[in-house]
This record gives structure tokens, sequence and C-alpha cells, in this order.
């Protein structure tokens, strides 16, 4: 005798089904499929015939954890502090190897110091700069990458990212007379 079976109506003790996956438009904007990021670096590394070390990866997983604006001296100070035993050049020749990869790149602020931020996996930003008092500000405008992409299109290029600054005088720098 065959019985069809009719499943137990689910315990409502139970956790919830995990969610099924929803397939992928490729070419939807929205959607971008990101690897991570030590998987990345690591396909450069071999791209280069270098290898992933862990220096290197002290390097990279320091930056990540600073999500933001950084010189290298900040980020030397911050590994040292972690007791993480990487030498002033190789932390230099990482980011070098990071730039080239394009998972960072130099944010030019002032003519001083160089810093660098995440962008790989990042939404675009965008920053201000004070003149006077080398104070930025990070901001976001969707009208600046409508532009970027209508500029790119009008060209027959495909946008990836871009890179704005604004240079002006903050408040704080109209009221210091001349300081710095």
């Amino acid at each position: 005798m065959n019985r069809k079976s009719t499943p137990n109506p689910p315990d409502p003790l139970d956790p919830p089904p995990p969610p099924t996956a929803s397939p992928i438009d490729p070419g939807d904007p929205q959607i971008v499929v990101m690897a991570p990021l030590c998987s990345v670096f690591r396909r450069y590394l071999k791209s280069q015939n270098l290898k992933y070390t862990p220096e290197r990866a002290d390097i990279l997983e320091a930056i990540i954890e600073r999500d933001g604006v950084f010189e290298v001296e900040d980020l030397m100070s911050q590994m040292r502090k972690r007791a993480d035993g990487v030498s002033t050049a190789t932390v230099y020749r990482t980011i070098k190897l990071l730039q080239e990869a394009g998972i960072i790149t130099q944010a030019l602020f002032d003519s001083k110091l160089t810093h660098y931020q995440l962008i790989y996996g990042k939404q675009q930003r965008d920053y201000m700069v004070c003149m006077k008092t080398g104070k930025h500000i990070e901001f976001s405008d969707n009208e600046l990458t409508a532009i970027r992409d209508r500029i790119c299109n009008e060209h027959g290029w495909e946008p990836v990212g871009h890179r704005f600054q604004i240079y002006a005088i903050s408040p704080e720098g109209r009221n210091s007379n001349g300081a710095s």
C-alpha cells in the first residue's frame, strides 16, 4: 500500500528555514558581487609572482579595521600597538601593492602628508578639504555619480569609480586669520 506521507506542520520553536537565493541578474547595476579582499590581494600577488605573507595579511587587516582615510605613520603606530612585527619598508611596499591591486587609493588632502583609503567594495567617497586647516569632510552626492556616468557613456567608456575633492576654506579656516 502506497500512502503519501504528509509532512508534519512546522514546529513554531524551530528556526525558520534559510532564505532561498533569488536569481541574480548580472545586468542589474545594483548587484555587485565582490570577492573577499584577501582573495583579491592573493590573486594580484600571484599574478606578480609574489607571496601572500603573514606580514602582508596583517597590513591588509589593519587597513580594513581603519575603514577610512589613513596615513602610513598612523597605520604603523596602530600595528606596533598590536605587536605586529612589520618593518617600515614592508608596510610601504605593501601599500604600493595594494594600490596596484585596486584595493586602496591615494587620497590627496594636502601637500605635506599622503593619505590613503580603502576603496575595494566601498561606496564612492568624495571629500571637501579646507586649504587653511587641512580639515576634511566626507560627502556623497548621487548627482556627481550621474555626471560621471553620463560623461563616460558619451565617450563609450565604462565607469568604475571616481575621485572628487573640493578645495575650500572652512569656517574655522576663515576665523583663523591666516594662522595655520
